[in-house]
């Protein structure tokens, strides 16, 4: 039996996503499990240290968690050699500085998206880390919520025939701050801040894309500022200057069609706050984050274009729900301990910051479709 005690320097984590997500859900999550199972009794043990400017959260969010080490110093946690993983959680324009100070430490590098502000960077990172010959590794999470795993699960066993298209549906009404509590942050609504839902959500897209359907060949995209103005959490009103919505279409290599609708101005009528929904020849079905529904040819009604009468077909109906055949938690740490499993005993782990690189690309070429309202063409990165 031999315990594997992992020290992650946790860069960025007093942020939304990285208290809920990375250290509640996921590391703590882990380290109150027991670790994470190797086999033969033996476990990986990861011992966080918490890493960032305000002293006093810091403090205040460790105690929380039930976190002993946290620091302002983050020199100082890579010239310890007891913390073997960096993971980086900070705003984006901030991300390669950290990022290459672990690097230059030898450190293994797991991190947010986008990986950086520019493909061009964040494709340097990954050949950086290449060179540093240190594991690396990008948050996916999507891959593992339920409803895409079975998904997955269908196009594996081969229920769709041939896949037409994708129809995908992402978003949410967030409150603008006037009258209402603030939803999210204020820099996601400034372009000078790195803010917009195209470099968010395309990063996103890009992996699910990948992994699910096929590579991508082409996209359109036409983004929009919906909503000019909101409250910062201050309650002071500023110009949103960065993007809230995205429409954009992405044609694959092997011509499946993909279309993701964007937006935190929407309103939701939908089962879900993302839906997908995939069409081929055999069947159809739509997932959602946890449940996913299916449509065999067999069950599929022959409909009739007549708006004179009520319809006799009730559409929700003739679908069956796709069961789950592994179990699934939360997604975030799953991608955790697949990566402790990669750094500790060399499990593969294909979600390197190339793949990451792929996500700053698409929202790239995303912008700059919508810039120059047009078609555009993505090409390889290697």
């Amino acid at each position: 039996m031999a315990i594997h005690q992992v020290g992650i320097i946790m860069n960025g984590v007093t942020g939304r996503m990285g208290t809920n997500q990375h250290l509640l859900r996921s590391i703590k999550a882990i380290i109150d499990q027991g670790g994470v199972d190797l086999g033969g009794g033996d476990v990986i043990l990861p011992d966080p240290i918490l890493v960032g400017r305000n002293e006093a959260k810091l403090a205040e969010l460790a105690a929380r968690a039930g976190v002993k080490r946290f620091t302002t110093n983050l020199d100082q946690t890579l010239a310890d050699a007891g913390n073997q993983i960096y993971f980086d959680a900070t705003l984006t324009g901030q991300r390669p500085v950290g990022v290459r100070k672990a690097l230059a430490a030898k450190k293994h590098v797991y991190c947010e998206k986008p990986t950086a502000t520019s493909s061009a960077e964040a494709l340097a990172l990954y050949r950086e880390a290449k060179a540093a010959g240190v594991k690396n590794g990008v948050v996916q999470d999507k891959l593992w919520l339920p409803g895409l795993v079975k998904l997955r699960q269908l196009i594996d066993q081969g229920f769709f025939g041939e896949i037409l298209s994708v129809r995908g549906e992402f978003g949410y009404w967030v409150f603008t701050g006037e009258f209402d509590k603030l939803q999210r942050p204020s820099w996601n609504y400034r372009k000078e801040d790195d803010g917009g839902i195209i470099v968010d959500m395309l990063c996103h897209w890009r992996y699910v894309i990948d992994n699910l359907f096929g590579d991508v060949k082409a996209l359109s995209c036409l983004g929009a500022t919906h909503i000019p103005k909101r409250w910062d959490e201050a309650g002071q009103p500023y110009a949103c200057t960065a993007d809230d919505s995205a429409y954009a279409t992405f044609e694959l290599k092997n011509g499946v069609i993909c279309h993701f609708n964007s937006s935190w101005t929407v309103r939701v009528r939908r089962d879900d706050l993302l839906t997908l929904q995939v069409d081929g020849t055999q069947g159809s079905a739509v997932a959602g984050l946890r449940d996913c529904v299916a449509q065999p040819l067999s069950a599929t009604p022959r409909c009739t274009w007549n708006p004179d009468v009520d319809s006799p077909i009730k559409f929700f109906e003739n679908w069956s729900t796709v069961p789950l055949q592994q179990a699934c938690d939360n997604a975030f740490k799953v991608q955790w301990e697949l990566f402790l499993k990669h750094v500790v005993r060399g499990d593969a782990f294909p979600w390197t910051l190339l793949e990451g690189a792929k996500g700053v690309q698409l929202a790239e070429l995303g912008l700059k479709s919508w810039a120059e309202r047009r078609w555009v063409d993505v090409p390889g990165l290697v």
